[in-house]
């Protein structure tokens, strides 16, 4: 497989909206990402997937700027301006949203309230009021439950939650970190079906997933981390097929 692949959507726009080139990111003596490229174009769904401890998460955080104490080198532009250094607070108000892994929502709050948290950067009251009737168009089981507490919410609703909530930033970018994780095999398809839908509305989306099938599946670019590397790229269905993605990542082969 060529790791130049094309990514299967020839009418997409070309735009850069994020590329990370030499990444690197240490803790104390420990190399946790060892120099990464990737790059993410407008209106994709690009997928990184790899085992428990490959950088995956690391590398996001380092997006985001959400690590702890550590080293972090390279370079990371989003929609075309450097970004490494700036507060999660300063790039949520330049649209670029995370969820990040175990999902966070405010479990003392209502959905509802939940989402308005998601909207704080915003003072358009009408627009806002039409976000949450739009999400909840595609998150009916949250319309259903406008009012309860987020922390009496299942596993998977709060997971649709916390993507919702990231979506009333209006994302130019949305990092999903391990959207599946902990979640019944019925609420992993369900979740997956929810980014394929997000997807096909023009949100451009990195998604972090351990489920390399279904990730692989929804995504239209992937990449494979393992020990910290970029060790594969390409075009997601041609991935799918690739004996050694079958054997590492599918169980297959």
């Amino acid at each position: 497989m060529a790791e130049t692949a094309e990514n299967g959507r020839d009418a997409m726009a070309t735009e850069n909206v994020l590329r990370i080139s030499g990444l690197k990111v240490a803790y104390g003596g420990i190399q946790a990402v060892k120099g990464i490229d990737l790059e993410v174009n407008k209106g994709e769904l690009i997928t990184l997937i790899g085992a428990n401890g490959a950088g995956k998460t690391t590398a996001l955080k380092a997006i985001t700027g959400t690590l702890p104490q550590c080293r972090v080198e390279g370079h990371i532009e989003y929609a075309g301006q450097p970004i490494k250094g700036l507060g999660s607070f300063e790039l949520v108000k330049r649209n670029l949203a995370m969820v990040p892994e175990g999902r966070g929502v405010f479990t003392r709050m209502s959905i509802h309230e939940n989402l308005l948290m998601g909207a704080y950067v915003r003072d358009d009251k009408d627009g806002i009021n039409a976000d949450i009737e739009r999400w909840f168009t595609v998150f009916p089981r949250l319309k259903e439950r406008a009012a309860q507490m987020a922390g009496t919410l299942s596993g998977g609703e709060q997971q649709m939650l916390a993507m919702a909530r990231a979506l009333m930033s209006h994302p130019k970018l949305l990092l999903l970190d391990e959207p599946s994780m902990g979640l019944s095999p019925i609420m992993v398809e369900k979740i997956f079906e929810v980014v394929r839908n997000v997807s096909a509305q023009g949100v451009t989306i990195l998604l972090v997933e351990q489920n390399a099938k279904l990730a692989l599946q929804a995504a239209h670019r992937g990449y494979v981390m393992d020990s910290g590397l970029i060790t594969m790229s390409g075009n997601a269905n041609a991935m799918l097929d690739d004996p050694r993605v079958k054997e590492a990542y599918l169980g297959e082969g």
